[in-house]
């Protein structure tokens, strides 16, 4: 669990933000240097999302969706927003959301909130939210912040809308990274989280094709 690998909140949340602010705002930069997965990313999650999207009596509707940790827009440029009729983006970090604006070209009009804030202080608007996407910012949550966050995210949903995270898994236990004040979470950790959150998994799928020397990428869908 976080608490006993996080030891001062206010110092984890606030080294997390100053790590952001040097990061280059590019593909590459967002990506800690991998800007060539990000097809390969993109590619998988748009197949696991079209599942939920196809037709059926509790098909996931497509008119709005939330990327959060969104960076520049990466995954509002190139998954989002070719899926859904608007989308909102949240981040930490100003200098990101501004380059987002140029980055995300003639589309960035159907962005309509760009959200400057932590997740642990976001909320999202109840009932808004056919998709909610949370990639590769988990671990900048404690586990309390992140399950009130999921929480919040739950209530923020349409009928039949999903939540979605897509991160890094640890092989057990949780793991400290000192350079970006993050935690990597094994999926035991995470699957108790999103329960405690109120939220029932849907599906569950490990990223293929991916370097080996990352972490193993698993992405969660549920309500």
């Amino acid at each position: 669990m976080t608490s006993e690998v996080v030891e001062n909140e206010f110092e984890f949340y606030s080294k997390a933000e100053k790590y952001w602010k040097d990061v280059p705002a590019t593909v590459d930069g967002m990506l800690g240097g991998y800007g060539h997965i990000s097809s390969i990313d993109i590619n998988s999650s748009r197949k696991f999302l079209q599942r939920f999207l196809r037709d059926g009596p509790n098909r996931t509707g497509t008119t709005r969706a939330l990327d959060c940790g969104a960076g520049i827009g990466r995954i509002t440029k190139r998954l989002l927003l070719p899926l859904f009729k608007t989308v909102d983006m949240v981040d930490v970090t100003e200098d990101f959301l501004t380059k987002a604006k140029s980055y995300l070209g003639e589309e960035g009009r159907r962005v309509h909130n760009y959200y400057c804030c932590g997740l642990q202080d976001f909320s999202p608007e109840p009932n808004s939210y056919d998709v909610i996407w949370i990639q590769w910012v988990i671990g900048h949550l404690t586990d309390n912040h992140l399950s009130d966050f999921l929480k919040r995210c739950r209530a923020g949903l349409r009928p039949n809308g999903i939540v979605v995270i897509k991160d890094n898994m640890a092989q057990e236990g949780v793991i400290m990274d000192d350079v970006d004040s993050s935690v990597c979470r094994d999926l035991d950790v995470v699957r108790k989280i999103i329960r405690r959150a109120g939220l029932h998994l849907l599906a569950e799928e490990r990223q293929e094709n991916f370097p080996d020397e990352i972490y193993h990428v698993y992405t969660f869908a549920m309500r």
